[in-house]
């Protein structure tokens, strides 16, 4: 057995590891189920948050959904920090407990938590500072001090937000999907009851909503994603009955688990990073095309778009895990049957997932273009989220190959994975379709769908050839070992 069972890490009752751990070791297809369908779970709610909370500012009219659209690339960079440090530690973990290196596990959360603090304060202070720029910069123009009281109040609760993403990975990587799902769930709940009890001003029973319009939106946010740290925090600091422990008395930082953290953390950042990067250049060229209302379009859209196609992203954050603890013990034949199986599923899923949002959008749309003021764009949402069905069958494989190779610790690889899809493709394509051929609206539409297909492709091909050198270099190892 490993040596994972040091005192003050908790274990079943036959004294062995945890039941998270046993699965994270186990059958990786049953690994992947086990973890993902939580995750699933938890990461659907959150994004029908999302969608729901666009619901809300659409009562108040096309300008508040654009303005919500002008910072929605900085919520997804917030994310992004959020995580890239927590893949980067949940990577390293995983691939420890795979080792056996608990004390090890131990030493790369407590490092995450202190990495955490630090850069939480400097992004706080920095985008406070500049945001309103950089929304001038971007063409907001009237809705430039809406996007920006918005904004700001959502900065200040970037270290909660970071919290909560960089915990989520932390449980995962030990096998604990279960409660990352929970804690997710709380706060997506949360924020669907709070939002319009601080958006609209109404009468309701006894007392009165607070009416505080779009701002209203981003204190319900910011609200609900504290109430659901304060469970995180208890669990992690105050009941300390996770897989790993945080230890803080004389700490110091070390130079190789720093960097064993970084190596997928800061690709993982960057990531997630160039998505945000891809939806500033998105509004540019919607701003330039249709205006603002092309903004609200996209966003919105994308929101939907999101919420149908999650359960790719909760399969592919299993297997991060699955695949890390694999890559660790050496059982290379795992991470190969783990990747597959990861993309596999995520195809059956999607597939009839797009014929059902494709029969549905234009009564999507309607929902949220009730308003008399949003009603205008209503023909173009629907368009938006019929085009992009013609990807989803495909978009399992860029996160899958993405996470594969997170979990092995090859966190440029993942990067450049990503890039691949979203800027060396998605953008120049979007471009070519607008402003070359003069295609308009449908031209950024058609061009994210074709830009995400042939990089569907690209990263399939990589993959594979990655892990059939990857067994190569194993089977040789064994049959060394063999004859030795």
């Amino acid at each position: 057995m490993p040596d994972g069972t040091a005192e003050g890490h908790p274990v079943s009752p036959d004294g062995e590891l945890t039941d998270g751990v046993r699965t994270l070791l186990g059958d990786p297809r049953e690994a992947i189920r086990k973890l993902s369908i939580p995750t699933i779970i938890a990461f659907t709610v959150q994004t029908m948050y999302n969608v729901v909370d666009a619901f809300w500012v659409s009562a108040l009219g096309a300008d508040e959904l654009a303005a919500v659209g002008f910072f929605f690339p900085f919520y997804i960079m917030s994310a992004a920090i959020g995580m890239g440090l927590g893949v980067g530690a949940g990577a390293a973990i995983s691939r420890r407990i795979g080792a056996g290196d608990i004390a090890g596990a131990d030493q790369v959360a407590s490092h995450t938590m202190v990495i955490l603090l630090l850069v939480s304060v400097a992004y706080t202070l920095i985008f406070m500072a500049i945001i309103e720029t950089i929304f001038r910069g971007l063409g907001s123009g009237d809705i430039t001090a809406s996007a920006v009281t918005y904004a700001r109040i959502m900065f200040s609760g970037s270290l909660v937000i970071f919290f909560m993403n960089v915990g989520n990975n932390l449980l995962r990587s030990e096998g604990d999907a279960s409660r990352a799902m929970r804690v997710m769930l709380l706060g997506s709940v949360l924020n669907i009851i709070l939002d319009p009890i601080f958006i609209f001003d109404r009468e309701v029973f006894f007392f009165r909503t607070l009416g505080l319009g779009l701002a209203g939106a981003a204190y319900a946010t910011i609200l609900s994603i504290t109430v659901s740290s304060l469970l995180m925090f208890h669990w992690l600091f105050i009941r300390r009955d996770t897989f790993v422990s945080f230890r803080f008395r004389g700490f110091r930082f070390r130079r190789d688990i720093t960097g064993d953290i970084m190596k997928v953390g800061l690709p993982a950042f960057v990531q997630f990073l160039s998505m945000s990067i891809m939806m500033l250049t998105m509004n540019y060229i919607l701003v330039l095309v249709e205006g603002t209302d092309g903004v609200a379009v996209f966003t919105t859209g994308w929101r939907i778009v999101f919420i149908a196609t999650t359960p790719v992203f909760g399969i592919a954050s299993a297997l991060t895990a699955v695949a890390g603890a694999a890559y660790g013990a050496r059982a290379y034949r795992k991470v190969d049957e783990s990747y597959m199986y990861a993309i596999t599923i995520g195809a059956k899923l999607m597939l009839p997932a797009a014929v059902i949002m494709f029969i549905a959008a234009p009564i999507i749309a309607g929902v949220f273009t009730r308003a008399e003021d949003t009603s205008r764009i209503r023909d173009d949402l629907t368009l938006f989220l019929r085009v992009s069905c013609f990807y989803y069958p495909a978009i399992s494989v860029g996160p899958a190959t993405s996470s594969l190779f997170q979990g092995m610790g090859k966190g440029v690889n993942a990067l450049i994975t990503t890039l691949i899809r979203t800027t060396f493709l998605v953008v120049p394509i979007v471009i070519l379709f607008t402003l070359v051929l003069d295609l308009a609206l449908p031209g950024v539409f058609w061009g994210i769908t074709v830009g995400n297909l042939l990089g569907a492709g690209v990263s399939f091909g990589w993959g594979k050839w990655y892990l059939r050198r990857l067994l190569s270099s194993g089977e040789m190892v064994e049959r060394a070992s063999f004859s030795g």
